[in-house]
């Protein structure tokens, strides 16, 4: 655990040039739930490497090529594993910028890891060993979504399949914990706990948000709460925030309720460097009066 103004020491991850998670630098992982069209990601992509860029912020952009966890089984789920992983590698090399993107089964690890630098196991299936096995293997960083259900502490046995499997490059995403039916809570002291198992933590802040299932067929969400709270994590310490980003969230065909609004991020981030800035500042100062 820290203390009274340390951060918990991490194991860095060099997740492509000019991004590392677990350095004092806050990375942004960014972009829309799902893949809309190739045109739609490439214009996201762009628009928020530019702000990143500006905020002086390291950026990954993030998309699924198939949401399979949809509320209802007519929504949209993504263009599938192979339209999906083109339009993503098309992302990475126009826009130069590293991708994530999540796999549902272990047979997409390999056709993924190709393309994307991240591998993201989704909270819903963050105690599927086969499938966590199968992203560690293939030597790409895995990124595992805390389950919904499970404590903070519980990830340390997420964290011990990946480097069981001869991979280091793991690190946990917070969104949000079960409250009741329709409802998700953060608990900030999840933040430090995560940190204090060695390994990077990133705040999904716009997830967290969700109203699960309250929204008759498709998820809800609480938009209006994604400032303070993304605030409220970068004070606690976190190494990466974890947004989904529309130019239009009304028309988002995937959590469109919880989304931020794409011309809202550049004062966000500014926000956020300058609060991380003074988190970072703090500990790195109090680390070396006490060395």
């Amino acid at each position: 655990m820290p203390d009274q103004l340390g951060l918990p020491a991490v194991r860095r991850i060099s997740i492509a040039d000019g991004v590392v998670l677990g350095d004092p630098p806050l990375v942004l992982i960014a972009g829309p739930c799902v893949i809309e069209s190739e045109a739609h990601a490439l214009f996201l992509a762009k628009a928020i490497a530019a702000i990143a860029r500006r905020a002086g912020v390291p950026y990954i952009f993030k998309a699924s090529f198939d949401k399979a966890n949809r509320t209802s089984g007519t929504s949209f789920r993504g263009p599938g594993l192979d339209a999906g992983l083109p339009v993503l590698e098309r992302v990475k090399g126009e826009v130069g910028v590293p991708v994530l993107t999540d796999i549902h089964e272990p047979g997409q690890a390999e056709a993924a890891a190709k393309v994307a630098d991240v591998l993201q196991i989704p909270a819903f299936l963050s105690r599927q060993t086969d499938l966590i096995v199968a992203a560690a293997m293939t030597g790409r960083t895995v990124n595992v979504k805390k389950g919904q259900f499970l404590a903070p502490l519980d990830v340390r046995h997420a964290i011990e399949k990946v480097r069981a499997a001869g991979n280091d490059r793991v690190f946990i995403t917070e969104r949000g914990a079960s409250f009741g039916y329709n409802n998700l809570v953060v608990d900030m002291r999840a933040f430090p706990i995560v940190r204090g198992l060695g390994t990077p933590v990133v705040f999904d802040v716009t997830h967290s948000l969700q109203l699960p299932g309250a929204g008759n067929g498709v998820t809800a969400g609480q938009a209006q709460f994604i400032e303070p709270l993304a605030r409220a994590g970068v004070a606690a310490g976190v190494d990466g925030v974890f947004l989904e980003v529309h130019e239009e969230p009304a028309r988002a065909k995937s959590d469109a309720e919880n989304a931020l609004p794409l011309d809202r991020l550049p004062a966000l981030l500014d926000v956020l460097v300058h609060l991380n800035a003074i988190v970072k500042d703090r500990t790195a100062a109090h680390k070396s009066t006490t060395a």
